[in-house]
C-alpha cells in the first residue's frame, strides 16, 4: 500500500512538472521582420529542410514556449513538418489572446478588453521587397516610372483576430494558399476600374497576391471582393497622399528611424498616430543592408468608402514597439 501511495505521489509530481514546462497556446499571427532559421526543436536546432522565415510574411502563432517566451511555435506551409520554433526577436505578434504576447512582442491593440484591433493594414516598400525576392514576376522589370518607385503598395487588410483567416474557404484553396499554387486559385473578380488601380498599386498581383489576400483575409471581412480591394485602395491612396510618402520620396537611398516615421503618421493623420504604426525591415542579401520593408497599422472601427485613416488609427490603441528601428529607403532596381 505504502509504494503504491508513494508511486502515485511521484506520477503526481511528475505531471505537475510536465505542466509546467508545457507550452502555452497562443492565437494570432507571427510576422516575421526578417529571414530567420524555422526550426523542429528549440535545443537541438534541428531543422528539416533548412527552412527560413521571409521577412514581412505573416504566420499563424500556435504557441509559445513559457509564459514569457523566447521561441514562438508557428505553421510554415510547406514546410515538412510544418510545426516551427522561431525566435521571438525574430518578428512580432499581432492579434494574439495569450496575456503575454502583447507585451513581448509589441502586438498592436485595440482599446477592448481583448487588446486587439479590428485590422491590421499592411503596406509595403517594394523596392526593398525584391531585394529579397527577385525571383518574382513583378520585380525582374524595374524602371524609375513605376508607381511603386516612390509610392506605398498595398501587402493587405487583415481583419483581427488572425484566427479568422479562411472564412468558408474550401479545403482545396486552403490547400493551394501557397505562392507556388497561386496560380491555382480563384480569380477576383472586380470592376474595370479596381482592377487597373490594384494592379498598379498591388504589384504582387503579377504572382496572384490578391487571390491569397481574399482567400485568407477578405474571405473574414465580411464583405465583397469589390468592398474589400476597394476599403484596401482608398487606405492606401490616404497614405499616399500624405506627408508620410512624402518623407519615403524624398528620403530614398538615404536612412529613416522609426520615430521619424512615426513623427511624420502624427503629422499627417493626428498626434498618436504614429503610436499605432510598427516597421519592418529586410536584410539585402548581395550587401546585408538594412532595409524598411513594410509598415503595418493598427486600425479599429468600421471601414466603409468615406471612412477617416485618422479616425481608425486613433481609435486603436498604441503598439507597444516601434519595430525596426533605423532602416534605409531603398531606391528602385538592384543595387
Amino acid at each position: 500500500m505504502r509504494i503504491g501511495v508513494v508511486f502515485g505521489f511521484a506520477m503526481l509530481a511528475a505531471s505537475l512538472i510536465s505542466t509546467a514546462h508545457a507550452d502555452v497556446k497562443m492565437n494570432g499571427t507571427f510576422v516575421s521582420d526578417a529571414a530567420c532559421p524555422a526550426t523542429q526543436a528549440i535545443k537541438n536546432g534541428k531543422n528539416p529542410g533548412n527552412i527560413s522565415t521571409d521577412a514581412g510574411q505573416s504566420y499563424q502563432l500556435l504557441a509559445g514556449n513559457k509564459d514569457a517566451p523566447t521561441h514562438y511555435l508557428i505553421l510554415v506551409p510547406g514546410a515538412d513538418p510544418q510545426r516551427r520554433w522561431v525566435k521571438v526577436s525574430c518578428g512580432h505578434v499581432s492579434g494574439s489572446s495569450a496575456a503575454t504576447a502583447p507585451a513581448a512582442a509589441g502586438g498592436q491593440g485595440k482599446s477592448t478588453a481583448s487588446g486587439k484591433p479590428d485590422y491590421v493594414f499592411a503596406l509595403s516598400w517594394q523596392p526593398a521587397f525584391c531585394e529579397t525576392k527577385s525571383s518574382k514576376t513583378e520585380c525582374k522589370a524595374q524602371n524609375a516610372n513605376d508607381f511603386y518607385a516612390t509610392h506605398f503598395t498595398l501587402h493587405g487588410l487583415w481583419p483581427q483576430p488572425n484566427g479568422n483567416f479562411y472564412c468558408q474557404a474550401t479545403a482545396t484553396d486552403k490547400a493551394n494558399d501557397n505562392p507556388a499554387h497561386w496560380k491555382d486559385l480563384p480569380p477576383v473578380k472586380l470592376d474595370p476600374g479596381t482592377r487597373a488601380e490594384l494592379d498598379r498599386v498591388m504589384p504582387g498581383t503579377a504572382s496572384q497576391l490578391d487571390r491569397h489576400e481574399w482567400i485568407k483575409h477578405g474571405t473574414c471581412y465580411g464583405k465583397g471582393q469589390q468592398e474589400y480591394f476597394s476599403d484596401a485602395l482608398n487606405l492606401t491612396r490616404a497614405v499616399n497622399a500624405s506627408p508620410v510618402r512624402d518623407l519615403f520620396a524624398r528620403s530614398i537611398g538615404g536612412k529613416l528611424t522609426a520615430d521619424q516615421i512615426r513623427g511624420a503618421f502624427d503629422n499627417a493623420f493626428g498626434a498618436g498616430a504614429g503610436d499605432r504604426v510598427r516597421v519592418s525591415c529586410v536584410i539585402d542579401p548581395s550587401n546585408g543592408r538594412r532595409l524598411i520593408g513594410e509598415l503595418t497599422l493598427g486600425l479599429a472601427g468600421p471601414i466603409g468608402p468615406n471612412s477617416s485613416l485618422k479616425d481608425l488609427l486613433l481609435a486603436s490603441v498604441p503598439t507597444n514597439k516601434a519595430g525596426c528601428p533605423t532602416g534605409t529607403v531603398d531606391a528602385i532596381g538592384f543595387q
